[in-house]
Formats: C-alpha cells, structure tokens, sequence
C-alpha cells in the first residue's frame, strides 16, 4: 500500500465531463472514511451533448494519464450518457482497453448502475431522467440490453435558461420525480440517471417517505469503486446502507445541508 496522508483506505480515479459540478460534491460525501478522490476533466469541443459524450469515450485512457504515478486503486467514468451512446458491447470493449493499459479495474457509472440494480434484484425499472429527448431514445435500450424492464419514464424540466440545462437541476424538481415514479409506475426500483443531476437529497427524503427503492447512478459508482474490482465481480455486500443514505447522510449533510 502507498503510503499517502488522505485515502490510505484507496483513492478513487474520477473521469468527468467538462462542465458537470454535481459529480466532486457528491462523490466526497458518498467516499468512506480514509477514501480519496483525484478528478480528471473530459474535454470536448463538440458541438452537441450527444457528440460530445461519444468524444469523450475516445478520451478515456488518455485522460486517466492525468494521474501519472498517483497511487489510483480504482479508475471511473462518470459519464453515464456516452454509454448508452455506444452501446454495451462497444463499453465492454472500451473498458477492456482502458483496464490493459492502467492495470487497474475501471468501471463505468452506466456498468456500476447496472451491478447495483442486480443486486437489489430489480428487473422492472423506472427511470428518473434528466435528460433531452435525443438522448432519452438511447437510454431506454442500453438499460433494456442488459435485461431490465423499463416501465417507466419521468424527469424535472430542463433548465434551458441556466449554464447547463441538466447540471442546474435542483433536488426539488428531482424527488418530485421520484414521488410521481413511485407511485403510478409499478417498478421494482427507480433508477437517477446522470452523474450531473443531484440525487442525495432527495434519495434520503424519498426512502424517509416509504417510496420505492431508489438508486443514483453516482451511488451506485462510489459504491462498487470501494470495493476495488472490476464492475461484475462486485458484491451486494452494504448496499442497503447505500440506498438509504446510512452510509453516507451524514456527511452530506455536514458539507451540504438540506436546503
């Protein structure tokens, strides 16, 4: 082990978008005790959301050079459009890749979303999205290639006029969302879509309502990242603690309290 003062537990390799601020704040308040994180910026000049995703996956191994001979334990994409994007079998193969040259595990936060709705056991989900139209349409395949059933569908306005139509979200449009999906959509489980839509808060506030299980894609990256491994040899393990907010409530309330 690496002897280093701050993520002597492990330290996290995080690839972002360029223009996402919800990935850094949530993901410190998801990381255990003793665990760090190191941010990679993608980079894209692309003109659409959708090309821009797409550009980024021919960046991934790049840009985890960024973190040189830092003791990573684990590379992530948080960057969970460009999946769907390119599609299962392209991100098997891209994964692959980026796994052979760092020698370390990387998961997907599409990859990890997928781990944690198997553990949880759901098969018919509903998907809380934030996301325009031309993406929506690649979304619902992507979930449904790996055998899910997507039920289905509902998501907070885009903020048009805001620097970001889906990093601008806030909790409230969110977990109004979740009210509607769970109540009327007879799903399993809700999945978050995004790593740049904030989910915490409304996760705690829809399990302390009895609404049906939630996950957010950035959960479900922090908590098949700690466990080191590739992303279909992770463990159920503490999910339950992970879904309710009991492993990790308490520090996203210190560092961002409910509004």
């Amino acid at each position: 082990m690496a002897l280093k003062e701050y993520g002597n537990a492990g330290t996290i390799g995080v690839l972002t978008p360029q223009a996402n601020t919800t990935v850094e704040p949530e993901l410190w308040a998801l990381l255990p005790a003793h665990w760090s994180m190191l941010n990679a910026r993608l980079t894209s000049d692309k003109g659409t959301i959708e090309d821009r995703l797409v550009d980024y996956t021919t960046k991934f191994a790049e840009t985890s050079g960024q973190f040189a001979n830092a003791p990573v334990d684990v590379l992530t994409a948080a960057c969970t459009g460009a999946s769907y994007l390119i599609g299962q079998q392209a991100e098997a193969r891209l994964v692959d890749q980026v796994q052979a040259r760092r020698n370390l595990p990387f998961l997907t936060a599409a990859l990890a979303s997928v781990a944690a709705l198997r553990a949880m056991g759901a098969r018919k989900i509903a998907l809380l999205t934030p996301y325009p139209e031309s993406l929506n349409v690649h979304s619902t395949p992507y979930w449904e290639s790996f055998g899910f059933q997507v039920v289905a569908k509902a998501g907070p306005e885009l903020e048009t006029s805001a620097f970001h139509p889906i990093y601008a979200m806030t909790g409230p449009g969110v977990l109004a969302s979740y009210r509607r999906l769970s109540a009327d959509s007879g799903a399993d489980a809700v999945l978050m879509l995004g790593t740049g839509m904030a989910t915490l808060h409304p996760m705690i506030a829809g399990h302390a309502e009895g609404l049906i299980p939630a996950i957010s894609c950035n959960v479900a990256l922090v908590w098949a990242a700690v466990q080191k491994t590739t992303w279909d040899k992770v463990s159920d393990g503490d999910l339950q603690a992970w879904i309710t907010g009991r492993q990790w409530a308490d520090r996203l309330n210190v560092m961002y309290p409910a509004p």
